[in-house]
Parts: C-alpha cells; structure tokens; sequence
C-alpha cells in the first residue's frame, strides 16, 4: 500500500479574516506528487527572485543559493540539499503540513532542524499568501543555513524560545519580535551598501523592491531590546526595518540570560511599528507613505 500524500494543511478564510490552523508532524517531502504546475510555480518565483535579487540580497545568501544549486530545474529534493546542510553546519531540512505552534517550531530550532512545508503556493498566489509555503520556508531560509554563524544564532534562538515557555505568553511576544525583524524581515549593512537577508523579503519581489528602494518605511540600527519591544506588521509591508552590523551581532545578541530583559520589558509600553525614537541609529526616517493606520501586532 503506497504512503498517502501529507495533508495540504492552509489558514482558514472566515468573516474575520484568516485564521491560523496548526500542524505538528514531520512528513516525508511527496516529491513524486508534485504536478507540472507545482514546479512551475517554483520555476517562476525562482526565476524572478534570481533576477532582482543581485545588488539586493547579501552575498552570504546568494551565495548559500548557488551552493545548494537551486535553479529553475522545479522543486528541489529535500534529502539532496540535507546531504550538503549536515556536512556544513549539521542542519537539517524537516517536511511539515503547514504552520507549527510555537513550542514545536522552538524544538525543531534547538536540534538543529528546519521545518519547511512541503506544498507550494497556487499559481494565483505568486505575489502573496497569507502563511508560508514551500518557496517562502526553502529558498527564503534555508541557504542561510549554511553560514555557520547564522546558522548558531537560528539554534541559539530556538533554545530561546524554550526556555521563554517557562516565563509566559509576554516573554513570548518579545521573542517573536526578534525572529520578525531579524529571521523573517531583516537587513544587513555591508560596505557595499544595505543588503537583505531576512526571509520574508528575499522570497517576496515586491519586498525586495520595497524594503530598500522605498522612503515610506524607517531603517533603524539594530538594539536587542528596540526591537524586543517594537510591534510589527503581518498584512502590509513592513513600516520599519531594523538593520544589523554583521551576523555576529545576532549571535552575540542571543549569548545573555533573556530573563531580566523580559522584566525589565513587561514594565515598559510596546513601541509602535512606525515608532522613530530619539536613542535610535538612524538610516533613514520614512515618508509613512501608504501606512495602514490600524493597529499594530
């Protein structure tokens, strides 16, 4: 009896928008059920995001791309990338149905695993989808992976979040702010100029474009707890973007006990997503052009 294909597990639409919808196993990638479609999908958004991605992406990640040898030959094999990311840095890639909770992702980090969901977007959503996909999860992470530093920092911060369990639902905000500005939508200053690593934006052209080319949104120097302490956007483009030094600023972020940072937090107001604040390192102020100017997450 053949093995059934995992389950395509998705956010549902309601009257209050989407609502998330949890997975927690690891699956075997089906590789042999993707369609035609499937891989043209993939073909397609590798295609355009190779095209724009020079002179905007950091050069660890273009180069973590080239090394895996993903290209426009459809989606990739999990266990093919797997054989590379053990011998470098002892990663690697696990297939999930979809979004995992948070103590399960954290576990996934803190050993050294990568979830990435094994399905690919629609045709019909090449420039957007409410959750991440097998496009967003493997080409927008997971050649990071092979940078040894970052890939300390992304085990560091799994570690993280386990022990944040311990501390409460605050201490855990606080730590999804820093995967968000660093992991998902951060940049990195380099002598050539701003540069990209964060996921969300290197898997997304209109955030590619937007995140370096626009005035509307702010470029803050990166503070741990700046960012700790700042809300964030999940349905528009980013109103600020927080800017690091060099990977090793991220990992030696992760070094201390985050213990007495979430007190000294839970005693202070959030800042908001477009906050500017007098102590902060500034590479530009936005515009606000185009800000949605309801609440923050």
């Amino acid at each position: 009896m053949e093995n059934a294909t995992p389950r395509r597990v998705e956010h549902q639409q309601t009257d209050r928008g989407y609502v998330p919808v949890y997975a927690t196993g690891v699956v075997e990638q089906p590789w042999d059920s993707y369609t035609v479609t499937d891989h043209e999908v993939w073909n397609t958004l590798y295609r355009r995001q190779r095209e724009l991605l020079p002179g905007r992406a950091c050069a660890e990640f273009l180069e973590g791309v080239e090394r895996f040898g993903m290209g426009e030959n459809g989606i990739p094999k999990f266990a093919d990338l797997n054989d590379l990311l053990a011998k470098t840095t002892g990663w690697q890639i696990v297939a999930v149905e979809g979004l995992l909770p948070d103590e399960v992702f954290f576990d996934h980090l803190a050993n050294r695993r990568f979830p990435v969901s094994w399905w690919i977007r629609k045709p019909d959503q090449l420039d957007y989808l409410s959750e991440p996909d097998l496009f967003h999860d493997l080409f927008g992470h997971v050649p990071l992976l092979l940078n040894p530093v970052f890939a300390d920092y992304m085990q560091a911060y799994g570690r993280g979040g386990m022990k944040a369990f311990g501390v409460g639902p605050e201490a855990l905000m606080n730590l999804t702010r820093l995967y968000w500005y660093t992991v998902e939508f951060g940049l990195i200053n380099t002598p050539d100029g701003l540069r990209i690593y964060g996921a969300g934006i290197v898997s997304s052209k209109g955030e590619s474009i937007y995140s370096l080319d626009s005035a509307a949104p702010n470029r803050i120097g990166f503070g741990l707890e700046r960012v700790m302490s700042t809300r964030y956007r999940i349905d528009t483009y980013q109103q600020t973007y927080f800017v690091i030094e060099g990977f090793e600023q991220l990992f030696d972020a992760t070094r201390p006990d985050f213990t007495p940072i979430y007190q000294r937090l839970a005693a202070k107001a959030p800042h908001a997503a477009g906050d500017v604040l007098d102590a902060d390192r500034v590479f530009n102020v936005g515009t606000r052009e185009g800000w949605a100017t309801n609440a923050d997450t």
